[in-house]
């Protein structure tokens, strides 16, 4: 091969590389994507800290104050209730009328009256009541004095959270006419009250008998237990075997508390 030759395939050779050339409107290309790209960047890094600045776990919770009764007030106007007094209960009212007023008053600052005329009690807030459940409270209280249970009994209605009132009648568990209702009410109070307070003292509640209705105060486990006790004896079960089962659940309850 001759030297000529060799020129002549060198030059070939390099026509055949391509160019690395560049084209100035590709570079001019890639500057703005560059930039776009940049700018794409800087708009997430944004809106990542716009997130972060409104996570609810970074921002600061605010704190408001208890509402008293009248600020909570609709309208301005004070709540009222009437509780109405059945008519076996207006002299024990006149009796107690002291111990029920004490405890609504200066605890939870109502105010209250007898109305002679409809023969029960009214009450509503004041501007001294505290609590916006006061007036439920009190309501509930003297409610539970005219169905028969006494005002210190009643009271753990003010004072407590967890205590319910049930009441239900004797031909709800049993269709029963005549002399068999007088015995099933006989056989739940027992001789001198006796089956009445041990349910009471084993079950932790109270209960009134009330001719063919029964009431309960307690809590909600307790409840079910008595009104349990007392469906038995209403059902016809011997008395001594609703004493075996109190004393076992009084035993249980011993050891619980």
């Amino acid at each position: 091969m001759t030297t000529a030759e060799s020129q002549d395939m060198a030059m070939d050779m390099e026509s055949n590389l391509p160019s690395h050339t560049i084209d100035p409107s590709t570079l001019t290309s890639r500057i703005i994507q560059s930039k776009s790209i940049q700018q794409e960047d800087a708009n997430n890094n944004d809106s990542d800290n716009e997130d972060m600045e409104t996570d609810p776990t970074n921002v600061e919770q605010p704190t408001f104050e208890k509402l008293s009764a009248q600020a909570s007030r609709v309208g301005g106007k004070s709540e009222y209730r009437r509780i109405r007094c059945p008519a076996h209960r207006y002299t024990p009212l006149r009796e107690n009328w002291e111990q029920l007023l004490t405890p609504l008053v200066e605890y939870l600052k109502l105010q209250v009256r007898f109305n002679t005329r409809t023969r029960s009690v009214e009450m509503k807030t004041s501007k001294h009541t505290i609590d916006t459940v006061s007036l439920q409270k009190g309501a509930d209280f003297v409610g539970a004095f005219m169905l028969g249970f006494e005002p210190q009994d009643a009271v753990a209605l003010l004072r407590l959270d967890d205590l319910y009132i049930e009441s239900f009648k004797v031909t709800d568990v049993k269709m029963l006419k005549g002399d068999h209702v007088s015995r099933a009410i006989g056989r739940v109070a027992g001789q001198d009250g006796k089956t009445r307070f041990a349910i009471e003292n084993a079950t932790r509640t109270r209960v009134v008998v009330a001719d063919s209705r029964i009431h309960l105060l307690g809590s909600y486990g307790n409840i079910r237990l008595a009104r349990n006790a007392i469906c038995d004896l209403i059902m016809g079960a011997p008395p001594g075997k609703v004493y075996n089962n109190m004393r076992n659940v009084a035993k249980r309850m011993n050891e619980r508390y």
